[in-house]
């Protein structure tokens, strides 16, 4: 097993570990067409869905390039603070976190799937030099700083 930087107590895994099987069960559309996609190894690793990390439940995880995907349906709109802190939390313990939003995996599939596959080779793209469509909207974190969400290729962070 892989090393994680973090363990999720017992008493937390207790509550968390029914909460991601029934979100396993009862997928969004966005999620299913995605998970279709990368399971079973078809590109290249390994990847867990609705996969518990600490007192959260990710979309998608693969361990070996720690990277999580998130999939954010019209919830995420009104949750901006709460996103910016869980995706904080997840960037302090080395993750890389790739926001996608529903409409992008529903209609650019293959544009996500394509850009999750420079990710997973290593190639970082940058606003400035990536070919897909985007929308922009400001994510305000707790320290003040206003940063970029991108809708179709996620904010992408190093970890």
């Amino acid at each position: 097993m892989t090393n994680v930087p973090w363990k999720t107590p017992p008493e937390l895994w207790e509550k968390l570990k029914p909460l991601a099987r029934q979100m396993r069960h009862d997928p969004t559309p966005a999620e299913e067409a995605l998970w279709q996609r990368v399971r079973r190894n078809q590109l290249g690793v390994h990847f867990r869905r609705q996969h518990p990390i600490e007192r959260f439940v990710v979309d998608f995880y693969c361990t070996k390039s720690r990277l999580v995907i998130e999939v954010d349906g019209p919830i995420h709109d009104y949750t901006p603070e709460e996103d910016a802190v869980r995706q904080t939390y997840l960037e302090s313990l080395g993750l890389r976190v790739l926001r996608v939003s529903n409409a992008d995996v529903l209609r650019e599939l293959d544009g996500v799937i394509a850009r999750l596959v420079e990710i997973l080779r290593g190639v970082r793209l940058t606003a400035h030099n990536s070919t897909y469509p985007r929308s922009r909207q400001p994510i305000k974190r707790e320290s003040g700083v206003d940063h970029t969400k991108t809708e179709i290729t996620g904010h992408l962070c190093a970890g």
